[in-house]
């Protein structure tokens, strides 16, 4: 019906009207899921994936910075917002990993991650898989083997692990600093 509409306007010389896209920079996706695992988990698994070898910042919602040694407090926080600005504002590529104890690592291309602890996403996989979708930026396309923006039950939770990087760099909020060896 519409195809008809639209070659009748044409026909008669009317204008298409030009269907709104969000352009906004940067782009953000939809979703802002509200379960999440604690700060707690999120720092124990850091832990465990650096050997305790790394300082690392934690914020709100649980995105983890991994930064130099020696930075002062106020250094750490600059650095973790100062990343996680460079995430948002190039490109927000993720790359998740299967690590040894089942869980996701979402890592970016700078020193920043997330993590989805596999038993807590399977208790909200039916609300994942429905908002999966709505973790992707306006316009974005990301090609998997099973094809453009489609994804498996390890895709899905990808996206929703990388939501929290989204909402995390729009308020960068600092809510621990971790230091290796303590």
């Amino acid at each position: 019906m519409k195809k008809i509409f639209d070659s009748l306007a044409a026909l008669l010389g009317a204008k298409r009207r030009k269907e709104e896209v969000d352009t906004s920079f940067p782009p953000v996706p939809l979703w802002q899921p509200d379960f999440a695992i604690s700060v707690d988990e999120v720092e124990e698994r850091m832990v465990y994936y650096t050997d305790n070898g790394i300082d690392f910042v934690i914020f709100t919602n649980g995105t983890a910075v991994t930064m130099p040694d020696g930075l002062t407090d106020d250094e750490a926080e600059a650095f973790a917002r100062d990343t996680l600005s460079k995430i948002l504002n190039y490109h927000p590529d993720m790359r998740p990993l299967n690590m040894d104890d089942g869980n996701i690592l979402i890592q970016y291309n700078h020193p920043a991650c997330n993590v989805v602890i596999n038993e807590f996403a399977d208790e909200h996989m039916e609300t994942i898989r429905k908002r999966h979708e709505d973790g992707l930026t306006p316009s974005e396309v990301i090609i998997t083997p099973l094809g453009s923006n489609v994804f498996d039950d390890f895709g899905m939770k990808a996206l929703y692990g990388r939501t929290f990087m989204f909402m995390d760099a729009q308020n960068p909020n600092v809510v621990r600093i971790y230091r290796h060896g303590s």
